[in-house]
């Protein structure tokens, strides 16, 4: 089992790194590696990711999601050996680090081969880099998904607490 961790610091709030990355549909956009991302399901992916004419497609479920914190996911079928997290750390007001951790088993010689050429790690860091230029650029997100899943399960959406009022005026 191959496995790393890779970090980055955005000059942006924590909530807006959080929803960016939620937006799996906008990762080809800042991750080369990465061709297509399909959301099936709210805790469900379909992932095209390669480089050059060499093209993988698996399926990713999200097992854990908390908004400003935290999302994990595993590979389903053939990539069932794969495994991640990012995680995002509040610095100051408008300062995030993101941290990426990954785990995966490689399949086959090419596998082998790619895992021992540290691809793999190589091309999370450049789209880290990629991902910050990205939102640092945009100054805000482009959208949000702010669910929380746990164990694999979508979790039922709480309503708002009510609010304060004062004289009739909603406080906060």
């Amino acid at each position: 089992m191959n496995s790393f961790e890779e970090s980055i610091e955005v000059a942006v709030p924590v909530h807006t790194a959080y929803n960016q990355w939620t937006q799996f549909k906008t990762f080809p956009r800042f991750m080369p590696v990465v061709k297509e991302v399909e959301q099936l399901r709210p805790n469900l992916t379909r992932w095209v990711v390669g480089a050059g004419p060499v093209r993988h497609e698996f399926t990713a479920e999200i097992v854990e999601q908390r908004p400003d914190s935290l999302v994990a996911w595993r590979g389903l079928g053939r990539r069932a050996g794969h495994r991640g997290e990012v995680s995002f750390r509040k610095l100051a007001p408008d300062r995030t680090e993101v941290v990426v951790r990954m785990r995966f088993e490689p399949h086959g010689i090419k596998g082998r081969a790619l895992a021992r050429t540290g691809a793999t790690p190589r091309a999370v860091r450049a789209g880290l880099g990629r991902f910050k230029e990205f939102i640092e650029g945009l100054g805000q997100e482009c959208g949000a998904w702010r669910g929380v899943i746990r164990n694999g399960q979508v979790q039922p959406s709480e309503p708002d607490p009510p609010r304060s009022r004062v004289a009739g005026w909603p406080v906060g």
